[in-house]
């Protein structure tokens, strides 16, 4: 069995989340289902770039990411996204 590719040497759990539950946050690309969403073929579009949502769960995966289950207000779906994929629409004074 091959390794688990990693896409990143940082360890993102060693600090606190990225976001917080309930922020409003924008997709910097889109997501395609990977096999992972039920109901949707491999390769269909979730979430467009540019589409916005709020943080509703906080995961991990590998030991290493948090994954943000974000609620997508156009589409209706939740979807898992990594820090990375995310940038957030609330400012902070």
């Amino acid at each position: 069995m091959g390794e688990i590719s990693r896409d990143s040497d940082v360890v993102e759990l060693d600090g606190p989340p990225a976001y917080d539950y309930g922020a409003k946050v924008r997709s910097r690309r889109t997501i395609r289902n990977d096999g992972t969403f039920p109901g949707k073929d491999i390769g269909e579009i979730l979430v467009k770039k540019g589409e916005e949502g709020y943080v509703t769960s906080i995961g991990t995966f590998l030991q290493q990411f948090y994954i943000y289950g974000v609620e997508f207000i156009a589409s209706g779906y939740r979807v898992g996204m990594k820090r990375k994929e995310l940038e957030t629409l609330e400012q902070h004074d």
